[in-house]
């Protein structure tokens, strides 16, 4: 049964553990922006270790086209259906295309859990940098288009070049997570560690997107400068 404390209040349960997280391998994932190279990197890792996914694209033929050549049992269609058979949609648009898609698919994304991992970025002839959008972060412009879905944010730092080489078996780096609600980041934690060497990270709430999302433009610099693919650990955690 349960005891008092000293004080004469019940204690406070155990906290939870950091990484009890929960089995995701029945969820259906649909990946908006697909046929890009971040999107189809993703695609491929996440069917390759079981997930049911399924490409969008403005283009449903396209789509179609891309997930073919990606084998693993991926779907593709066109950008609304990729939404509404999915239970996890991850946004993986170009950034001048981000608000535009988002706004026309409210509808279809009512109720799902989103993961944006988009990147404002611009580049100039001194390399990447980093662009700060009105509502603060990519991420926290979809919550602001998506006020009926559960938004959170993940997938920033991966190289597309790495996820798509089918010779490469694990992706050796951390991935951030942030969003409102555990529940949610959870599930995108667990969803990150489906994929053979890949950890989820929780890295705070939405209103701390914007520096993640901005660091992309730092390990561009990195790569260019080491001819690498870096991707990011945390340490002691």
């Amino acid at each position: 049964m349960t005891t008092q404390d000293s004080s004469g209040s019940a204690p406070k349960p155990p906290a939870k553990d950091p990484w009890d997280l929960p089995d995701v391998s029945g969820l259906s994932v649909g990946v908006l922006g697909g046929t890009g190279p971040q999107g189809r990197g993703l695609a491929y890792r996440l069917a390759r270790a079981g997930q049911r996914v399924t490409l969008g694209s403005r283009d449903a033929g396209r789509a179609a086209e891309a997930a073919a050549g990606l084998g693993h049992g991926v779907e593709g269609t066109d950008n609304a259906e990729c939404a509404r058979r999915s239970d996890i949609v991850i946004v993986a648009v170009p950034w001048d295309g981000h608000a535009k898609t988002l706004e026309s698919l409210r509808e279809e994304l009512a109720g799902k859990l989103v993961i944006d991992c988009v990147n404002p970025l611009g580049f100039d002839k001194k390399g990447a940098y980093a662009l700060k959008p009105e509502e603060g972060s990519a991420a926290e412009q979809a919550a602001a288009l998506l006020p009926d879905s559960r938004v959170t944010a993940a997938f920033h730092h991966l190289s597309a070049v790495l996820l798509q080489d089918e010779s490469i078996e694990e992706i050796d780096t951390d991935v951030l997570v942030l969003g409102e609600a555990r529940a949610d980041t959870d599930i995108v934690q667990a969803l990150a560690g489906r994929i053979p060497g890949m950890r989820g990270i929780f890295a705070g709430r939405l209103r701390n997107a914007h520096q993640v999302e901005s660091l992309v433009a730092n390990l561009i610099s990195v790569n260019r400068r080491y001819k690498a693919h870096a991707g990011l650990r945390t340490t002691d955690v």
